[in-house]
């Protein structure tokens, strides 16, 4: 039994069932689902209005300011990202994988009435021109918690190969 509870109490000290992890756990599935329905207005939606998508090029970075990444959007670099992923002119538009994503392994490493911080294992599948392609990453979502609504601060995927050269996405991590 120790074991089980174990596997069910995360660093944090704070069981998986806490409402408050649960209603954050939702809201990444709820965002997974999203962004493989291509729906990035609603996915945007989901963002606080100071959040940030992070997918780093070093995985053992913290601050992301002052490093190259491959993606570092703030609100206004997203919806730009956005309008060149729907706009049907850009190749991310036009020639766009279609995704199916997994994500599993939650840890909550922060646990607060108004903010958590978790951690995740992503497995996405893209399909593009009859070939599939694997990404695979640890992902970190920093989510605020309110009675208005939750909301993304910071999400930051850290891919297991980020140092190599990735093909061209089409998508969303």
């Amino acid at each position: 039994m120790t074991e089980t509870t174990s596997l069910r109490t995360a660093v944090a000290g704070v069981p998986l069932t806490d409402p408050r992890v649960v209603r954050a756990i939702e809201l990444v599935w709820r965002e997974a689902e999203l962004l493989d329905r291509a729906d990035y207005t609603a996915w945007d939606a989901l963002y606080a209005e100071d959040g940030t998508y992070v997918v780093p090029i070093d995985g053992s970075v913290e601050e992301f300011d002052d490093v190259l990444n491959m993606v570092y959007d703030d609100t206004r670099m997203r919806r730009m990202r956005i309008v060149r992923m729907t706009e049907g002119h850009a190749l991310a538009a036009v020639d766009a994988a279609r995704t199916v994503r997994t994500v599993s392994r939650f840890v909550p490493a922060v646990v607060s009435d108004d903010e958590v911080v978790l951690r995740s294992a992503q497995v996405l599948v893209a399909y593009k021109r009859g070939r599939h392609d694997l990404w695979v990453g640890d992902v970190e979502h920093r989510i605020r918690l309110s009675e208005t609504g939750d909301r993304i601060v910071r999400k930051v995927v850290r891919l297991v190969d980020s140092e190599g050269a990735p093909p061209a996405a089409g998508f969303l991590l």
